[in-house]
């Protein structure tokens, strides 16, 4: 890789400018960061006792040299987790879409909860450079917040995150925006997380947006700035603009530009010389396939695509480089925000999961709708990213419950059966769900880490949705921490 690609920070940490080391170019990290261990040996080496003493020995060295993990629900399902995970058996974890509306919450190997938003969930693994691609968007304060957040609790952020030069930048005037549009819509507002995601990508189409590579164009910066502020100001009659603010916004920016010089990248180059040189690449979704633009329940959905397409588009690897991808979906089914979920629970059932499953936003901390497992949803979206396995998410969650269903199929009205997942969302709408139900399990399976140690009922729950979906599941989730983990 060129060095000239790379912030003069970058290109020191990649050739270990001062430290009396040499690293590989193509994964710059700082000086006192080593780079990520080559754990565990290639699948040929491992041994069959080996596998049986740990079964994510096998597991994990079985996954392709991009790998993925994306979300099959509305979001929300636990991705950082196991993005966390995995993070120490991969050089780079990337973010391809999406902003600081997603919220991955992860734990350290203390146990001290971390809530990430734009910053990749391998941040806490020292030997992992973090990437967010140019499919990303960037407000540009909310990132440093995260990084200062991170480094007064002792995770170094120096040299080990690039930041796309081809990424949009988000202002505050988007997310003043997107409340103005949210109120504008009233009782059909989408119900976003009003960090100005939405407003972003549309100036991003309409093609007066700003990128990452503009902040090194200053002189210029204010003019292209001031036409987003007019266009809002044209738009909404609410949004207040005038010279004064825009020549403020300016000079924070050029003082941003300063501090943001060192993280910014051509990580479309750097990853595909990472992929030549045989590095390991993890690529972490944000929000989920059912919040697809085009595949999701239009238009209460993201304005990115957070499904397998996204990869490609929000990092520019091409599509025969990608291999395994990790579908995450959570043992029942929550969404945030508007519109249909067929299979959720009202009333008091309802509130059993959410209380259990503490389901409350991680960015927002708005409560959750919850409900049963939607089977159908989930085969959509596995047949739209081609899921090569699933990880199961929040099965202790259900303990204690006599009784689990699963949504298996819709119905219209007229008891016609749908052949799959409908587009039309007044279809949707009316959906009647037909559900199976399963023997719950009343003891605690939180502290179990052997699929052999699940209670018959929890076992037979996890084969039901293999069963119906396709896909096997080969990661269960029944607790927060990093080792509330069962490999199947």
């Amino acid at each position: 890789m060129s060095l000239s690609t790379l912030s003069p920070a970058a290109a020191a940490a990649a050739t270990g400018a001062g430290s009396g080391k040499s690293f590989s170019a193509a994964v710059p990290a700082a000086p006192s960061v080593r780079l990520a261990r080559r754990w565990p040996p290639a699948p040929a080496a491992v041994s069959a006792a080996a596998v049986e003493a740990d079964p994510a020995a096998d597991r994990v060295s079985a996954l392709s040299q991009v790998s993925g993990v994306l979300g099959s629900q509305w979001g929300d399902e636990g991705k950082g987790k196991l993005v966390d995970v995995l993070a120490p058996r991969f050089d780079i974890v990337a973010r391809c879409q999406g902003g600081a509306n997603a919220g991955h919450t992860i734990y350290n190997s203390e146990g001290k909860k971390f809530a990430l938003h734009l910053v990749p969930s391998g941040i806490l693994h020292e030997g992992t450079l973090c990437v967010v691609g140019n499919g990303a968007v960037i407000h540009v304060p909310g990132f440093f917040k995260e990084i200062d957040g991170l480094e007064s609790n002792g995770v170094s952020c120096d040299g080990r995150i690039l930041v796309s030069d081809r990424a949009h930048l988000l202002f505050d005037l988007h997310q003043a925006v997107d409340g103005l549009r949210e109120a504008e819509l009233a009782n059909s507002f989408i119900g976003t997380t009003k960090r100005g995601i939405g407003p972003c990508y549309s100036s991003k189409v309409t093609r007066n947006g700003l990128r990452v590579c503009d902040l090194r164009h200053m002189d210029t910066f204010g003019d292209k700035l001031e036409v987003l502020f007019k266009d809002a100001a044209s738009r909404f009659e609410g949004f207040e603009y005038s010279k004064s603010m825009l020549k403020e916004e300016v000079e924070k920016y050029k003082r941003f530009a300063e501090r943001l010089e060192p993280f910014i990248a051509d990580t479309v180059h750097m990853l595909n010389e990472s992929i030549q040189q045989k590095k390991k690449i993890l690529v972490e979704g944000g929000q989920a396939t059912m919040l697809d633009i085009d595949f999701g329940t239009y238009p209460f959905v993201t304005s990115s695509s957070p499904s397998a397409g996204g990869i490609c588009t929000g990092l520019g690897i091409a599509p025969r480089c990608i291999g395994d991808l990790i579908g995450v979906v959570k043992a029942y089914t929550t969404r945030v925000g508007s519109g249909p979920f067929p299979t959720e629970l009202f009333g008091e059932e309802g509130d059993v999961l959410r209380k259990s499953g503490m389901e409350f936003g991680t960015t927002t901390g708005r409560p959750r709708r919850c409900g049963w497992l939607d089977i159908v949803a989930l085969k959509y979206c596995c047949e739209i990213n081609g899921f090569s396995s699933l990880n199961l998410t929040k099965l202790d969650v259900l303990s204690g419950l006599p009784e689990i269903k699963l949504g298996v199929s819709y119905n219209k009205p007229d008891g016609q059966k749908l052949q799959s997942f409908p587009g039309d969302l007044d279809t949707l709408e009316q959906v009647q769900v037909k559900y199976e139900s399963l023997p719950g399990w009343q003891s605690d399976i939180s502290s179990v880490r052997s699929y052999s140690e699940l209670p018959l009922a929890a076992q037979r729950y996890v084969e039901r949705i293999e069963d119906l979906v396709g896909v096997p599941v080969h990661y269960i989730g029944v607790g927060p921490g990093r080792d509330a983990l069962i490999y199947k």
